[in-house]
């Protein structure tokens, strides 16, 4: 009890500091004119996103790092793993952090509208090799349990499957965030939910460190919420979407319950399956679409949805979702 009390005030504290920082950001990004460029081929009512500032993600991503390492420094200086293995969450935020900023920045200096920044094949590649490295420091550094069935009340060994199955849930879960960062408000609600979820299940697994981390995100990303909720006055970028769903899988995985990942994170995965179904469909029957416009939330607004519709549904049953699968993790 004591310990959930700590993580939630981390979780308000979090809150506190990124509203109170959004609006110096904001003037900033106004100044230097970071504004969102819009997909040409995309709905039509986004136009009035055009200019909006971008590169959100700092706004949520340096708050989470500064009080971590403010009230975890005793035990990160220790020489007990446990303390020390918050590092590597972090380090994953910092990381895939960077990699977004670089491809939000070359968004931003594109000569065309319609440019999109780094290759998809190098920053896959870039990705794929950021997981690999994450995945051997928890299988090697930090041995976490690499399979646990809250069901079954037991721990499953995976061996030389577990970096790859690690990998992929690391590459796929920051690329399933960043589809879903399409509309104000979805990405940021849909992940302060799934990070809740997995908060509750490391206090119950007793990894305080980790439950911590997850709830003084939740805090900072309803800071972030703040400014992002329709309309948006800022808008998180491919900076804070894509080590958000790194970190999102890094925290399934330190629980060993990423089996529950799918369940929790439902309406990322879902709109990652619609970007991948799309274009498989698009290129099997040459020209072709399978839904109206990928990635999912895209479909339903051409449907007729409005955006606070679409963004209030998928938040409805990401929530139902995630307390099923806090549910099945509690047992």
């Amino acid at each position: 009890m004591r310990e959930s009390a700590f993580a939630l005030a981390l979780a308000g504290f979090a809150f506190m500091l990124t509203v109170i920082w959004g609006e110096p950001l904001l003037r900033v990004l106004r100044y230097l004119k970071i504004g969102e460029s819009i997909r040409v081929d995309g709905p039509q009512r986004h136009i009035s996103k055009l200019g909006t500032p971008t590169l959100g993600g700092v706004l949520f991503i340096l708050p989470v790092l500064l009080i971590t390492l403010l009230f975890n420094a005793a035990s990160l200086l220790g020489l007990t793993i446990i303390g020390r293995s918050i590092f590597l969450p972090m380090g994953t935020l910092i990381v895939f952090g960077l990699l977004g900023s670089v491809d939000d920045w070359k968004k931003l200096r594109g000569k065309r509208s319609d440019e999109r920044g780094m290759r998809a094949r190098t920053k896959f590649l870039i990705q794929i090799i950021f997981g690999i490295i994450i995945s051997i420091g928890l299988q090697y550094v930090l041995q976490a349990p690499e399979l646990y069935l809250p069901w079954m009340n037991r721990e499953f060994t995976l061996g030389i499957w577990y970096v790859p199955i690690a990998t992929l849930l690391i590459v796929g879960f920051s690329n399933a965030v960043n589809f879903t960062d399409g509309l104000d408000g979805l990405a940021g609600l849909i992940s302060a939910t799934c990070f809740a979820a997995f908060g509750m299940i490391a206090l119950l697994q007793g990894q305080n460190y980790l439950a911590r981390f997850c709830f003084t995100l939740v805090g900072a990303l309803f800071g972030f919420l703040w400014f992002n909720v329709h309309p948006a006055m800022l808008i998180m970028g491919d900076i804070g979407a894509l080590p958000l769903g790194a970190a999102l899988a890094v925290v399934a995985l330190m629980t060993g319950q990423w089996i529950l990942l799918p369940v929790i994170a439902v309406i990322p995965l879902s709109e990652m399956v619609s970007v991948i179904l799309q274009v498989s469909y698009f290129r099997l029957t040459k020209g072709k679409r399978l839904f109206k416009m990928a990635p999912l939330h895209h479909h339903f607004e051409l449907l007729g949805w409005s955006e606070t519709q679409v963004v209030q549904r998928f938040w409805l049953i990401g929530l139902l979702a995630a307390i099923i699968g806090a549910a099945i993790a509690i047992g």
